[in-house]
């Protein structure tokens, strides 16, 4: 991937958590694989986003990664020093100043030179040294090698019922094999589903990676979310609004009864307790909270005009009172 995991989502240092996750939204959405078959380019761009994301989105990753102590793939750094330390140690045989023969002469130089690239080699051979590697599934046991499988990235578009009630669906891999994930209940748009060992198979009988799944929620015709509360605007009659009634009214689980006051405005808010959604966390459901709006009558006929018009003689009154700046 790019040495620069912010240049490869488009944002700069400086970038908030927030703006990092719509950015690796935008691209997962318009150069994922599945939608880009034939598109290599495509291809690069996600798997380079999908890593950055994944180095980012952990704050204690990202600020290890600001300070220089892993690069963009997560490896750690040696410190400053670090092989020239390990160099200089007693007994080492590969100390400086010693002397080596060859066909041109004695020549002195600085051995640490030689550990340094050795370590190197095996960085680059295994991507871990026993002692000095990662923490990242690579590490070497009796002479042999074993790595963590990577990670795969996937995106999916669930409805919106489905992310606040929960569920399952099947994505399709471009194997053509298909995972089953399971949505949580009170599931949220750009949340990251880990499904453990779905991933690429490990190397040297190390463990397969993990599949990422960023979840995309489609909007609903009827319903708004605002944390785990569920917004709703409801339509009333002009005498549901003067007179009160009871009307069914949708939620997230199906359809309740609800009072609507005599006097009923526009705009007024109604609460239906617990009829929310339920954090994945647990906690207090949320609520849907109802907004009233009063819809006149496609057609306004003789009789419904006359007696408005007898009605405002009588009972006129001024609804825009004290509204002047």
């Amino acid at each position: 991937m790019s040495n620069d995991p912010y240049a490869a989502l488009g944002l700069k240092k400086t970038a908030t958590d927030e703006e990092i996750r719509k950015a690796y939204r935008k691209i997962a959405r318009t150069s994922h694989p599945d939608l880009n078959p034939d598109d290599a380019g495509a291809e690069a761009r996600f798997k380079a986003a999908s890593a950055a994301y994944d180095l980012l989105k952990d704050p204690q990753q990202r600020a290890r990664f600001d300070r220089g102590e892993i690069d963009a793939t997560g490896q750690e750094r040696a410190p400053h020093g670090f092989y020239r330390e390990h160099a200089e140690q007693p007994g080492n045989p590969y100390r400086s100043g010693r002397q080596y023969q060859y066909s041109g002469g004695a020549e002195e130089f600085d051995a640490s030179d030689i550990f340094a690239e050795f370590l190197r080699q095996r960085g680059r051979e295994g991507a871990g040294f026993a002692g000095f590697g990662t923490d990242r599934g690579a590490g070497h046991s009796g002479g042999g090698f074993a790595a963590r499988g990577p990670d795969r990235h996937y995106t999916l578009e669930i409805p919106f019922l489905e992310a606040v009630n929960g569920g399952k669906t099947r994505i399709t891999l471009p194997d053509g094999g298909s995972l089953e994930v399971r949505i949580p209940e009170g599931a949220s748009d750009g949340q990251t589903l880990r499904l453990r060992g779905k991933g690429g198979p490990g190397m040297g009988g190390g463990p397969s990676g993990d599949a990422l799944v960023t979840l995309g929620v489609t909007a609903h015709r009827l319903f708004e979310r605002q944390g785990n509360d569920i917004v709703l605007t409801l339509p009333i009659t002009i005498d549901e609004a003067a007179l009160g009634a009871k009307v069914a009214v949708p939620t997230i689980r199906g359809s309740v009864n609800l009072t609507i006051p005599k006097g009923a405005s526009s705009g007024r808010i109604l609460r239906l307790r617990g009829r929310g959604v339920k954090p994945m966390g647990g906690g207090a459901q949320g609520d849907q909270r109802v907004i009233l709006s009063v819809v006149m009558p496609p057609k306004i006929d003789a009789e419904l005009a006359g007696f408005l018009e007898g009605w405002r003689k009588t009972h006129a009154y001024d609804p825009r009172k004290g509204m002047t700046p």
